[in-house]
């Protein structure tokens, strides 16, 4: 299989050939891509924000943000400016401590989340053995910051906004981690790396999507509850309770939640794209093109552009999956909080269970298809 190129090994090497030592070299590796994952989030919020505005003006008939920047693709950053220097103000009987704590517990888990996601061929930061399982147990600490921040805010309709959140979490946790679990029995891997190579080789069949449909849908209505998007954002539910958990907040500390809200759907975006669309995968098999063209895959250029298409095709998939999560904010209208309540506990939960073991029954009757 086309490992692609390595790019630690590679940009040691780089620096060594200039007469680094190895160990030096290996130390100006590490924070580089922390560094540029950094970069990389914060920028497909920018992205995201963006194009949430434009499609939901033309789902709407409107023209949408079009005067800062070509197109108005620095609306955004406009945006980000204006809360950055915006006054932050604390409410008088609000307890400062919580009250700062709660918006960066909300941010931080989901951007140390990315250190497990693969872009590429080799390009993630590290292929944790359990990296699936990591995600899981850093997702459930958004839930914690939401509900520090609205029972810190001394409002009422902050407090219900964060008791809101909590429960959606709890509620939508279960199902998609049974969903993935599914996944990872088929893999036999928590690893994302080992979850997309084992979807390589037969190019868009080989996917997860067909072997677990149901798991797909699952897995993506629960990501949706767990980024509170419309149609599930009850904790918010500006109709019922102002603004939620996040009414008494202002300025960057109130940007902090907007940031993390957006972060956490191209997260989510991502890993539907890697746990199911065969993540750098393209739909047409890089080692059959490359067989039926005669080329040699062990060449550096042939393995250079099969990266860049790899990463190409991880940004493609998980941008398509955005706009359909936008178009699904503009379409779908939002459910009440029994109803979501229900969908999770009573509909949801049993489908995924029995998604799991219908799984694992077909893991042992075919296992060359499902990972035996």
């Amino acid at each position: 299989m086309n490992q692609g190129i390595d790019l630690q090994s590679s940009f040691v090497q780089a620096l060594a050939d200039f007469g680094l030592p190895g160990d030096f070299a290996r130390a100006v590796w590490i924070p580089l891509p922390l560094l540029l994952m950094l970069i990389t989030a914060t920028v497909g919020v920018l992205v995201v924000v963006w194009l949430e505005r434009k499609i939901s003006a033309a789902a709407q008939q409107r023209i949408g943000p079009e005067y800062a920047g070509p197109l108005g693709v620095l609306q955004p950053a406009a945006d980000g400016l204006k809360l950055l220097f915006k006054e932050d103000i604390v409410p008088a009987k609000a307890d400062p401590w919580l009250f700062t704590i709660g918006p960066a517990l909300v941010v931080v888990p989901v951007f140390l989340s990315y250190i497990i996601v693969p872009f590429g061929q080799n390009v993630n930061i590290t292929d944790l053995g359990l990296g699936v399982f990591l995600w899981i147990a850093l997702s459930s600490i958004a839930p914690i910051g939401l509900l520090m921040s609205g029972y810190s805010s001394n409002n009422k309709y902050s407090l219900l906004g964060g008791l809101r959140a909590a429960a959606q979490s709890i509620s939508y946790e279960i199902p998609l981690a049974l969903a993935v679990l599914a996944i990872v029995m088929m893999s036999n891997s928590l690893s994302t790396v080992d979850i997309v190579d084992q979807q390589s080789g037969y190019g868009i069949l080989g996917w997860n999507v067909w072997r677990q449909p149901l798991g797909f849908l699952i897995f993506w209505i629960a990501a949706l509850a767990e980024c509170e998007r419309l149609p599930f954002d009850l904790p918010e539910a500006e109709e019922e309770l102002v603004a939620g958990y996040q009414t008494e907040y202002a300025g960057m500390r109130f940007a902090l939640f907007y940031l993390g809200s957006y972060v956490n759907l191209t997260l989510s975006a991502l890993l539907v794209a890697v746990l199911y669309l065969g993540g750098w995968e393209s739909p047409v098999s890089i080692e059959w093109l490359a067989g039926t063209l005669g080329l040699d895959l062990s060449a550096a250029w042939v393995q250079i552009i099969a990266a860049a298409l790899g990463i190409v095709m991880v940004l493609f998939k998980t941008y398509l999956l955005v706009f359909l999560a936008v178009l699904l904010r503009w379409t779908v209208p939002r459910v009440r909080i029994d109803q979501l309540l229900n969908l999770g506990w009573k509909f949801l939960l049993p489908v995924a269970l029995a998604n799991l073991l219908l799984t694992a029954a077909l893991k042992l009757s075919f296992p060359d298809f499902f990972g035996g």
